[in-house]
Formats: structure tokens, sequence, C-alpha cells
């Protein structure tokens, strides 16, 4: 029987998740949460074999939760589940060692299936999720560009953004606009979602 945490804090999507795992013959669902932070305790207190993870959960994000778990207690696997289909949170997701990345939206035996599979061993990626981190490819900006706007994505303006990385104001801003050119974005703060999204923040 494999044993499995759930974390997931809309209710009624985590009780129809665990009615649908209950159906299944070798699944079981030993615990069940709705913050982030609370996993770790009830991972301790449960051994599960497999953790599913919402990535966006309150208090502590799943991500987060997750490289704890890969880094404290290795042998539990983890699955996480998203919304949204970036490649930057799954290249995130990756990056801390979870075993499986699907899409909530998926058939619920698929979600079946990948829990069979990550306890398993193997790493179980969405082909949605694979297909548009491939698509995505290398980030364009340079190592300062990146650097200007990651200070401006934490709401640093470009006065205090010169100042920090020894630059001039109009170099800043020479910067953010040929950050916007390379991404083809809209705007400053479109260049920031398309950035973060893609992973490159």
């Amino acid at each position: 029987m494999i044993r499995v945490l759930l974390a997931e804090d809309m209710h009624m999507v985590r009780g129809a998740l665990v009615a649908l795992l209950d159906l299944e013959p070798d699944i079981v669902v030993v615990a069940e949460v709705d913050t982030g932070d609370q996993i770790m305790p009830m991972v301790r207190r449960h051994d599960p074999d497999v953790a599913v993870i919402d990535v966006d959960l309150p208090v502590v994000d799943g991500l987060t939760v997750a490289g704890t778990i890969r880094s404290t207690m290795p042998s539990v696997r983890t699955l996480m589940l998203t919304t949204l289909a970036r490649p930057g949170t799954l290249r995130r997701a990756l990056a801390a060692g979870v075993d499986g990345f699907i899409l909530k939206d998926a058939p619920p035996a698929k979600l079946a299936a990948a829990i069979r599979d990550v306890n398993a061993g193997r790493r179980v990626v969405d082909s949605q999720l694979a297909l548009a981190a491939w698509d995505r490819g290398e980030c364009p900006l340079t190592e300062r560009e990146l650097e200007v706007l990651r200070l401006a994505a934490d709401g640093t303006d470009a006065p205090d953004i010169a100042r920090l990385l020894s630059l001039s104001s109009g170099t800043v801003r020479n910067y953010l606009t040929a950050v916007v050119a390379k991404l083809d974005a809209r705007n400053r703060v479109d260049a920031i979602r398309i950035a973060l999204d893609a992973g490159w923040l």
C-alpha cells in the first residue's frame, strides 16, 4: 500500500482528490493539510511514501517544503501539483529535487499513475509542462541585465538600483529598456512576469 500525504489549500479540491485516491486499491491517504507549514510535522508523524503537494500553498510554498523534504527525509517522494504550465516553476521544482510534477486538471488516473511512478523511483513530468519549458529556451539576458531586473522585481527604483550597482540612473534605464526589448515585453512589469514565468529570476 502506497501511503500518501496530500497538501492542498482548496478544501473542495482536496476532498475530491482524497475521495478519488481512496478508490485506488493500492493507495491510501494517511494525512492531509491545507498550509505549507503543516507538511513537515505531518511527514514526520506519518512517514508517507509520497507527499502530493500543491505548488501554491499559503504560509510556506510547496516548492520550499519539497526542498526541505528532499534534504531531511529523502525517502519520502514528492509529487507537485499546479494549475499553471509555467516552465519557470518546473525548473525550480526540478532544482528542488522533486520526483514528479503534474497539472491539477490531469485525469484522476494520471494522478494515481504518477503517484505509483514516483513511489517506484521514476521521475514524472507532465508533457505540457516539459514542452513549455523546452519551448522557452535559454535566457537571452546578460548577467547584468538579470541583476537589474531582479532588483526591479523586488520593487527597487532606478536611482536605488544605480546606487546599489554603482551605475548611473541612465545606464539602469538603458538596461531595463534592453530587457523589455529582448523579452518582447510590453513594459517593465511584463518583462518581470515573463522572466519569472521562465524561471530566469
